[in-house]
């Protein structure tokens, strides 16, 4: 059986030259089409064009065949047509509007699986779920975890402290500081996963569950932090707290205020602040607590799908994470910048 003569591209089809230039003005496919027609003229082999170009041998004989058949306008990569629009310019701007304001339905939220359903009964359009994800996606919305929000909160105190605050942060001679908890777990549960319908899910526990508590300070304004590790947050541990950091912090203004929640451990009357003026956040109000985007920062950077084996693991991950945010006062005041909340 004789083989199969090799496919080679015709030469008087175009010049090398007349390559490039319809490669620099095309799009990236045809430019990477019209390379490797270059290198078979200038006698590079198959195998090297390949594996320069990283494109398969199948696609290389489909170029060349182009190439002989219809000269530089076989290469010229076509247009895929899109997907046809299931929404009008009208209807699309509508639906946003009832994303953003899903109570004028009666609803709290959406899914796109809630949505999806809503647009085959009220617009009777019959589309798949990928396309309303899809829909989602092209109008700048995302998928999120919601942040705990309480109905509780009075927006007349959070007002009034923001414009003492305001005041506060007016005096050359006060800092501000504020001062937070927050727990870092070493090895997290995941919320939800994929899994076999019947089946039950779970999720192995290697002894008992890792859990380390941080209390921490930062200056807004010059963007010093401290923090030490602690099992568990009570009267005794904060005061231990406040003790170090008034050892290993030199105060650089003749006034401080330290923010803090109203936790009951901080509303002790025999707490010794070391210099700081206690000032506390209004109810259900850890939003206004700029150090909060500092402990999720340090969770994403050290503790995102990060797994410890035991508590020591533990303890030199958060020591690593806490040296970071110490180490880096600029990059911290950035974080921790008061303007948003006020």
């Amino acid at each position: 059986m004789m083989a199969r003569p090799r496919l080679e591209p015709n030469a008087e089809n175009a010049t090398i030259g007349e390559l490039k230039e319809t490669g620099r003005v095309g799009s990236s496919e045809t430019g990477l089409r019209c390379t490797a027609i270059q290198f078979l003229l200038a006698g590079t082999s198959r195998e090297q064009v390949c594996d320069a170009l990283k494109v398969t041998e199948r696609a290389l004989r489909k170029w060349i065949k182009a190439f002989n058949c219809y000269g530089i306008d076989g290469l010229i990569a076509k247009k895929r047509p899109g997907r046809t629009r299931i929404l009008s310019g009208e209807q699309a701007q509508e639906l946003v509007a009832l994303i953003e304001a899903p109570e004028r339905v009666e609803r709290t939220f959406w899914t796109a699986k809630g949505f999806h359903g809503y647009l085959s009964q009220a617009y009777e359009i019959e589309c798949s779920y990928r396309t309303v994800v899809r829909f989602f996606h092209q109008q700048g919305f995302a998928l999120k975890v919601p942040q705990p929000w309480s109905d509780r909160q009075d927006d007349q105190q959070r007002e009034e402290f923001c414009h003492r605050l305001h005041r506060l942060l007016q005096d050359p001679e006060l800092d501000v500081w504020f001062a937070d908890e927050s727990g870092f777990e070493g090895d997290p549960r995941p919320r939800r996963r994929w899994d076999k319908k019947g089946r039950k899910t779970r999720v192995t526990k290697n002894g008992d569950h890792l859990r380390m508590n941080v209390m921490g300070m930062v200056c807004p304004r010059s963007g010093e932090f401290f923090a030490i590790e602690a099992s568990h947050s009570d009267a005794v541990l904060f005061q231990a707290f406040l003790d170090e950091a008034g050892k290993s912090i030199e105060l650089q203004r003749p006034k401080n205020v330290l923010v803090v929640d109203n936790a009951s451990w901080h509303k002790k009357k025999d707490l010794n602040w070391h210099g700081w003026q206690p000032m506390f956040l209004p109810p259900y109000s850890p939003d206004l607590n700029p150090i909060e985007r500092i402990w999720l920062n340090m969770k994403a950077r050290w503790f995102n799908n990060y797994v410890c084996k035991n508590e020591q693991q533990l303890l030199e991950r958060l020591d690593q994470a806490i040296l970071e945010v110490i180490d880096h006062p600029d990059k911290t005041k950035k974080t921790s910048a008061i303007g948003t909340l006020i």
